[in-house]
């Protein structure tokens, strides 16, 4: 992926504004919505705090604990915790507490999480104080740093415990292996690596054999997550366009690949509805290079026959804010959502969720 769409896609990862984090208390009461977002979102709420930013969480299978990346003041670079969303305990943090890590999520029958880490890194004291370093410039200068993801060649998936006990890993090529998703039954993997030369899909079982490549275009096809049924992978691609995205579904097996969106724009972070035929997604219209886009969620119908998955009627507007609204995800029974934004006080960007309810 290029630098012009790894910023763009990169800079509403985890917010449009970081400011260093005060210590929040978690903020339990509804915000107020507008009547675009009450139309499906109820009782929102923040649900992460005390972290410089925040972001890119999942829910458990029983959807009591989630999953997420976050950074603390102390160190440079995203780590992974989990958190109960019951009762009053602590973060737990799973990752080593060095390197990058990112993309975490549950296995669906194991106690197991999925996430990926650089920090086998050869030189992973040289990365940690370079990034330092440049942390300490922009402070000094004042200068406010595009946000940029990197594609950390030493970035390997893994698995851990719920304690933090790293088990398994599962790639060992150098190049950049993360966005990673179990299937439902827990047996497959879908993944995003560039170790052919670009970002594309792969699939190995979850003992990490049986690897076939799944997406082979020109370009970067990351994001990647089953259907519920398991015969389909919802991801993101810039193959129609360099530096913007479409949300596309591919069949397990490689066919049947087919475009969701067609605009011009960005749109990134694809999820499925548990039980009900929907795919969401964050998305901002670029056709108009003066404005400034805004990056909300959207919601769409799909119906699949004959082999084919077809988009049914118009994209539905989840979110209407000013800032941004990224990355959502459902709750495994499908009453909840969770996205990241920098909706809050400070403008930092933490977890939220709200109460879902399928339009009318």
């Amino acid at each position: 992926m290029n630098t012009v769409l790894a910023y763009r896609l990169a800079t509403v990862l985890l917010g449009l504004t970081f400011l260093s984090t005060a210590s929040l208390c978690h903020a339990a009461e509804e915000a107020s919505v507008s009547g675009i977002e009450s139309a499906t979102l109820s009782n929102i709420r923040q649900v992460t705090s005390g972290y410089s930013k925040a972001g890119e969480g999942y829910f458990s299978p029983d959807g009591q604990t989630i999953v997420y990346q976050a950074i603390r003041s102390e160190y440079p670079f995203y780590q992974i915790y989990t958190q109960s969303l019951v009762g009053e305990g602590a973060p737990r943090r799973i990752s080593t507490g060095r390197g990058r890590t990112t993309c975490a999520y549950f296995s669906p029958f194991t106690k197991r999480i999925l996430f990926a880490s650089s920090h086998l890194d050869p030189d992973i004291d040289q990365t940690e104080a370079e990034e330092i370093r440049q942390i300490e410039a922009d402070r000094s200068s004042g200068r406010r740093r595009r946000y940029n993801w990197a594609f950390d060649p030493h970035m390997e998936l893994f698995e851990a415990t719920y304690e933090g006990e790293i088990v398994a890993r599962l790639t060992d090529q150098l190049g950049y292996d993360a966005e990673c998703a179990y299937s439902p039954d827990g047996k497959r993997i879908v993944f995003c690596s560039d170790r052919d030369g670009d970002p594309d899909l792969y699939v190995m079982d979850v003992d990490g054999g049986n690897l076939r490549q799944l997406t082979n275009e020109p370009g970067y096809d990351g994001g990647p997550f089953f259907s519920p049924d398991g015969q389909w992978v919802v991801y993101r691609s810039d193959r129609k366009q360099k530096e913007y995205l479409q949300i596309h579904a591919i069949r397990v097996d490689g066919t049947n690949d087919v475009a969701i969106t067609d605009n011009v724009g960005v749109n990134w972070a694809p999820y499925w509805h548990p039980s009900e035929p929907y795919i969401i997604w964050t998305g901002a219209d670029h056709s108009d290079p003066t404005q400034r886009p805004n990056y909300d969620l959207w919601l769409l119908r799909y119906e699949i026959a004959g082999g084919q998955l077809r988009p049914q009627g118009n994209m539905i507007r989840i979110t209407d804010h000013p800032q941004a609204d990224v990355l959502p995800v459902f709750s495994p029974d499908g009453k909840q959502l969770m996205w990241t934004s920098n909706r809050t006080e400070n403008d930092t960007s933490q977890l939220w969720i709200a109460d879902f309810q399928l339009p009318q």
